[in-house]
C-alpha cells in the first residue's frame, strides 16, 4: 500500500455526506463487485453462475463497513456477496455486505454496507488489512 492509496479520515473526495459510522474510516483507491442477483451453476457450468453483478466506485472503507457509488439503487436490508480489490494490493476480498442505507447523490447512488462476519468470506484478512492500513497513517 502506499500512501496515495488511502487518506485517513473521511474526506469523501470533496463530497460532503454525513455518515455516522463510529469508526475510522479511509479513503481509497478500491472497487466493489456486487452480486445482486444469482443463478444456480448447471452442471459442468464451472464457477461464473450467470448472475447480475454490478461495479461499484469505493467512497471509503472501515473494518466494519464500507461507503460506496453505485449506478443503481440497492435495496436496504440486502445481504449481497462483494469482491473487493484494494488500490495496488494483487488480492481480492471476498465479503459478505448487508446495505444499510442507500440514497441519491447527484447522478449516481451512495450506499452504505456493513460487513457481515461469516466463515465462508476473507472477513478476518479484511479486518487485518485495514488495520496494517490505518496503522501506517
Amino acid at each position: 500500500m502506499t500512501d496515495a492509496d488511502y487518506e485517513f479520515g473521511n474526506t469523501g473526495h470533496g463530497r460532503e455526506v454525513p455518515d455516522n459510522r463510529a469508526d475510522y474510516r479511509l479513503t481509497a483507491t478500491a472497487r466493489a463487485t456486487l452480486e445482486l442477483e444469482s443463478t444456480l451453476p448447471s452442471p459442468g457450468a464451472g464457477e461464473d453462475s450467470g448472475g447480475r453483478q454490478l461495479v461499484c466506485r469505493i467512497r471509503d472503507i472501515s473494518a466494519r463497513g464500507i461507503s460506496l457509488f453505485s449506478k443503481e439503487p440497492v435495496s436496504l436490508g440486502a445481504l449481497l456477496p462483494a469482491w473487493v480489490s484494494l488500490g495496488e494490493l494483487d488480492q481480492e476480498f471476498s465479503l459478505m455486505l448487508e446495505v444499510v442505507w442507500c440514497r441519491p447523490y447527484e447522478s449516481e447512488f451512495l450506499v452504505g454496507a456493513q460487513i457481515v462476519q461469516s466463515d465462508e468470506t476473507a472477513y478476518v484478512e479484511w479486518v487485518e488489512v485495514v488495520a496494517i492500513a490505518m496503522a501506517a497513517e
